[in-house]
């Protein structure tokens, strides 16, 4: 290896330290989105319990698309400004949201052989979209609320659990990550 490549390698990990940084402080380690995400979960856990499965796939289709304006509304008011114009991983975000969009068809496949089928496969489909967020912002968190929210799923799967049981299981994995995230994000600005 000469001088000057180990040199660009030093100043593209830099960058990309630079870049997670970014994504962190814009915001908040992610964590607005993940607590937004497990409401939406829960809010559908209510409508399953109390109208239908049925209906609840569809508030959780409909919340899951409000999960980003919520999330970033949320941020504006605590003060956030996201991601800088700059920052090459502003792609990594929108490719794996519509990773996860084309995913959507196969967990709503498997509902129409058994409802509670389509909350465990999101479930799988949301965990390994949260697998990548581990790159997006520097944090192993993610690999861990990735892993657990699959553990979860094939648990459920297994022991037959119906949708209602499922919806409260992945809002409380998001809502138990995503204040732990947040308190993660405050403590490091109050070192700042």
């Amino acid at each position: 290896m000469t001088q000057k490549t180990a040199k660009e390698i030093l100043e593209n990990h830099s960058t990309f330290e630079k870049a997670q940084a970014d994504m962190c402080k814009g915001y908040a380690l992610g964590s607005l989105g993940i607590i937004t995400s497990g409401m939406m979960w829960l809010v559908s856990a209510l409508v399953s319990h109390y109208y239908s499965p049925k209906l609840a796939i569809w508030s959780l289709l409909i919340g899951g698309a409000l999960i980003s304006p919520v999330s970033n509304i949320l941020g504006k008011l605590i003060g956030l400004k996201g991601h800088s114009a700059w920052n090459p991983l502003k792609n990594l975000a929108m490719e794996n949201t519509i990773w996860m969009l084309m995913c959507i068809p196969i967990a709503y496949g498997l509902s129409t052989q058994n409802v509670a089928w389509f909350f465990q496969s999101m479930l799988l489909i949301i965990g390994g979209r949260y697998l990548t967020f581990s790159t997006l912002y520097g944090k192993k968190s993610y690999w861990a609320l990735g892993a657990t929210l699959g553990v979860f799923a094939y648990l459920l799967f297994s022991l037959h659990a119906q949708a209602f049981v499922t919806l409260v299981a992945g809002g409380s994995i998001e809502l138990f990550f995503g204040t732990f995230l947040y308190f993660s994000y405050r403590k490091s600005i109050n070192e700042d």
